[in-house]
């Protein structure tokens, strides 16, 4: 049984798209920027109807088809969304939230860039960044192994 990393998108505290990364060659990146905003008012919901003192991470959001959304809100409202390929079994807990705290961790390096405006409404351009992701959602696949 495995899952892949399908999909790692940002999105900022005004919705706007702030990083999208597709890793599926079967899917468009379309496809994932519907499913990355589809997730907002499901995290906005779980925000808003959960306790006050919210973990930061929120867990599966929904499922469609053989995909999975999880997601991730910052403390600075920046939500992160995961979507993994799942087929066969489900993937634990444990290991999302080390995947969310990688992806938050590369976060954090880049915004704490003296040069980055983090109110910014425009996408994260930043190559290490990029590659920081790109290492994350390759090697994601071994992490989620069941």
């Amino acid at each position: 049984m495995s899952s892949e990393v399908n999909c790692i998108a940002l999105i900022g505290k005004q919705s706007n798209p702030l990083y999208i990364k597709n890793f599926s060659t079967s899917h468009p990146d379309l496809k994932y920027h519907y499913i990355a905003h589809t997730s907002i008012d499901v995290i906005e919901e779980r925000v808003s109807n959960g306790p006050k003192n919210l973990d930061l991470y929120l867990g599966l959001l929904y499922a469609m088809e053989d995909l999975a959304v999880y997601g991730y809100i910052t403390n600075t409202r920046v939500k992160i969304v995961v979507v993994v390929s799942v087929t066969d079994g489900i993937i634990r807990d444990a290991d999302m939230k080390a995947l969310f705290r990688r992806i938050h961790s590369a976060y954090v390096a880049t915004v704490c860039n003296p040069f980055y405006n983090i109110d910014f409404q425009k996408s994260i351009q930043s190559k290490a960044f990029a590659r920081a992701i790109e290492n994350i959602g390759m090697n994601a696949k071994t992490t989620l192994d069941i």
